[in-house]
């Protein structure tokens, strides 16, 4: 399998839709959780975007990556929410992503932890989504 950004594509500008919040202009293979940050959306995260937990989890309504890393994969299903949303932390913009954030600041009382680095942790193993296109 491709990495999920082909390198040629790395950094192009690429816009987000975000239910709630408009458009995010964000860089192709930048972080999701963090694009969100930047362009305004009060995501909550609290694991500092290690998979450790669900609290930036996303729902998406088009351009869903057919990708996912491993972390991502065994957090959702250990939720028992794999195939119903995803992880902002784990997942690399790109064109045509449409979402809606689950979790927010405002709309669930909470405080988020600390920032996630600028490049998803733990070292990204991928696979493929259940129910994706490329599902074997």
């Amino acid at each position: 399998m491709t990495e999920p950004v082909i390198a040629s594509q790395q950094g192009q500008s690429v816009t987000l839709r975000v239910e709630g919040y408009g458009e995010i202009e964000a860089r192709s293979g930048e972080r999701l959780v963090r694009a969100l940050e930047r362009g305004g959306v009060d995501i909550l995260h609290r694991c500092g975007g290690v998979a450790r937990c669900t609290t930036c989890r996303v729902v998406f309504t088009e351009g869903e990556p057919d990708e996912m890393t491993l972390a991502e994969h065994d957090k959702l299903q250990e939720k028992g929410l794999l195939g119903q949303a995803r992880l902002s932390c784990q997942i690399e913009c790109a064109e045509g992503m449409a979402l809606t954030p689950v979790q927010t600041e405002k709309n669930s009382g909470l405080e988020r932890g600390k920032a996630p680095a600028d490049h998803i942790e733990p070292e990204p193993q991928w696979t493929v989504r259940p129910g994706s296109s490329t599902e074997g």
